[in-house]
């Protein structure tokens, strides 16, 4: 934007509201701007959409008529609102509500006065007027049917609650993959193997999903710890893992035995990486110890919500498992936590068909840029306003309150990553593995032909020839197969080449 027409608009809604009160705040996706002339415009840069319309949408220069702007137009922005309420004079929003106490941004006002600050304003209780949705469920994803507030007669379609409650947009990104029908894509994918073929798939799948997750942290877990996630993840589609007790046990079950929490955890944690001697880099500072039980009882009760609310399951399996990994409950084990809940609420909500497990860490592991971005969506606007310090140890110390931002989040960006991830998952991961087990069986039948060999030495065969693009190599011939001749080794790797269209080293 240009230093000329920076002269002829002014800010509206929200961010008149930061300039005004001088907040520091997380960014809102939308910023509005009010021209002295022209016509509207919208120019987007990225996750951002400016908008600058012409004179006539000035709104006024009360603090209602800019609350009553934002709502209709910047959208609902919980943590703005929650950092704006404490040090706004509330007689102001008293009397913006007292002049159309049936308006319905009045209302929303209200109710969100109250829901984020816990103080009730002094206005008797609506005692007529039609109730009305607090969120347009055309724009936002929400509860339905709403709680009904009898005091401003407001339909509470907010997924959470005031300890914790994410809002998502209704982007044309996620309209998009919602065309895509991916739980009905899974099941007709599904549908076209065998009960047999399918349980081996799923034994790989369940290890395959497994390596992953711990790989995506640069683990490499013990063949006791890969059983144990294995083991986990097998009833995922059985039980409810998101409650205090289930959590605790998981993490219990999923980290080295040493590193176990008893309960949540006691003391600062971050995110960083060391640079040098007593140079830590921090990416991400998490909530304090302190807020920790508020932020993750909030957490389980808007899971609660949303799994009798009629959330889809990948919005509410998306901002239930982000939402804990950016709370970081425990000092240890949270990924793998937070990518286990995704498996878990997907089971749970029936978008994956039954006995059926999606490797979504398979595809995150293959996209490391796309999933590193869909955590710094949240990680980076954040870190521009934690105030904290290290000790010489390392030991760090967050100095000022922002707890409001890890409670009321804009998880938009993230609900789209997970889609974008379970669509390759759908038709890649998925598709690939039942391929290939289809490709051996046919393959090992016809080897079996030529040469009647022990399973063991057939599965070393196409193992050796998959490594090495359908051929046998002479030092693995001599060594493993010296007991067959040129033209049965020529026949068998003519199977192979047939039985394969496509080989990597990942599918040996």
């Amino acid at each position: 934007m240009t230093t000329e027409s920076q002269k002829t608009i002014r800010p509206a809604g929200y961010g008149e509201l930061v300039k005004r009160y001088a907040l520091e705040v997380v960014p809102n996706w939308h910023i509005s701007f009010v021209a002295t002339s022209g016509t509207h415009r919208t120019e987007a840069a990225g996750a951002v959409v400016t908008d600058i319309y012409p004179p006539s949408y000035w709104p006024g220069d009360s603090l209602g008529d800019h609350l009553e702007f934002a709502l209709k137009y910047d959208g609902i922005n919980l943590g703005i609102l929650a950092t704006l309420f404490p040090v706004a004079d509330s007689s102001e929003i008293v009397s913006y509500i007292q002049l159309k106490p049936l308006g319905k941004y009045a209302r929303r006002v209200w109710f969100l006065y109250e829901f984020l600050t816990g103080n009730l304003l002094p206005l008797p209780d609506l005692n007529r007027g039609n109730y009305v949705d607090l969120l347009a469920a055309d724009q936002y994803y929400t509860l339905a049917p709403a709680p009904q507030v009898r005091r401003q007669r407001v339909n509470n379609n907010l997924s959470g609650n005031c300890h914790f409650c994410p809002v998502v947009r209704r982007t044309e990104t996620l309209r998009r993959l919602e065309d895509r029908n991916l739980a009905e894509r899974c099941r007709e994918i599904v549908a076209r193997y065998s009960p047999e073929m399918l349980r081996r798939a799923m034994s790989y799948l369940y290890t395959k999903e497994t390596k992953s997750s711990f790989e995506i942290e640069h683990i490499k877990p013990t063949s006791s710890r890969t059983e144990r996630f294995i083991a986990l993840l097998q009833l995922a589609e059985q039980e409810d893992f998101c409650t205090k007790e289930r959590l605790v046990d998981l993490q219990n079950r999923t980290v080295d035995p040493r590193f176990r929490d008893s309960d949540y955890r006691t003391s600062q944690n971050y995110v960083g990486e060391s640079i040098s001697w007593q140079h830590e880099k921090v990416h991400y500072a998490c909530p304090k110890p302190e807020t920790v039980s508020e932020l993750m009882a909030g957490l389980i009760g808007t899971h609660k919500a949303m799994e009798s609310g009629g959330v889809p399951a990948v919005v509410h399996a998306a901002t239930v498992a982000y939402g804990f990994v950016f709370i970081h409950p425990f000092e240890d084990g949270n990924g793998r936590i937070h990518r286990f809940l995704i498996h878990n609420i997907l089971a749970r909500c029936g978008f994956s068909p039954a006995g059926v497990m999606l490797p979504v860490s398979a595809a995150m592991l293959k996209n490391p840029a796309e999933y590193d971005a869909s955590l710094e969506a949240f990680s980076r606007p954040l870190m521009a306003l934690v105030e904290y310090s290290l000790d010489n140890q390392g030991k760090m110390t967050v100095t000022n309150d922002v707890q409001r931002w890890y409670a009321y989040q804009d998880m938009t960006l993230q609900v789209e990553a997970l889609f974008r991830f379970i669509d390759r998952t759908v038709s890649t991961e998925l598709v690939e593995e039942l391929n290939f087990i289809e490709n051996y069986d046919r393959t090992k039948s016809a080897i079996q032909k030529i040469v009647d060999l022990p399973d063991q030495k057939i599965d070393l065969f196409i193992r050796f020839c998959l490594q090495n693009n359908g051929h046998l190599s002479a030092r693995k011939r001599s060594s493993h197969f010296s007991m067959l001749t040129g033209e049965e080794i020529g026949r068998m790797e003519a199977a192979m080449q047939a039985g394969y269209v496509a080989t990597t080293d990942e599918n040996g």
